[in-house]
């Protein structure tokens, strides 16, 4: 190779480089209803449905395998006190859809996601809002729920 050939080579590596460096995964962004159409809106209404229905062991596996490893990791002591609240600070898994409808927001990143449900409600006392926020992974066509 020439000194020619080596400076258009030096060049068009540097160029590669630069246009991979932004080349990340699209973002892609789900509003609403449509969310319970995607894996992670489906995994989101099934895990608070068994947590609501004390079955805490059963959506212990819809989550990633570390969440699934640290949960077995726990004293049996500290994940009946964990499951005790998670089932009172839980809902329905058809109020949470309904919450989704109304004010959730899905967004993908790659292999990643974050469903964020806002919700604002008005009585006497004022107004009060609520935000709840899951992370995903996503692993083909599987949605599990991870920190």
């Amino acid at each position: 190779m020439n000194i020619r050939q080596i400076s258009l080579l030096a060049i068009a590596l540097f160029f590669v480089q630069i246009s991979q460096a932004g080349a990340e995964s699209p973002k892609t962004e789900i509003h609403g209803a449509a969310i319970l159409d995607h894996a992670c809106g489906k995994v989101a209404v099934k895990h608070m449905g068994l947590v609501h229905a004390g079955k805490i062991e059963e959506a212990s596996k819809l989550g990633t395998q570390k969440m699934q490893d640290q949960w077995k990791a726990m004293p049996a002591k500290d994940r009946a006190m964990m499951a005790e609240m998670m089932k009172e600070m839980s809902k329905t898994g058809e109020q949470l859809a309904a919450d989704i409808k109304a004010g959730g927001n899905l967004v993908i990143e790659g292999n990643k996601a974050t469903l964020t449900i806002k919700q604002e409600r008005k009585d006497a006392n004022g107004t009060a809002s609520e935000t709840l926020t899951q992370s995903y992974e996503i692993e083909g066509a599987v949605c599990r729920i991870s920190r």
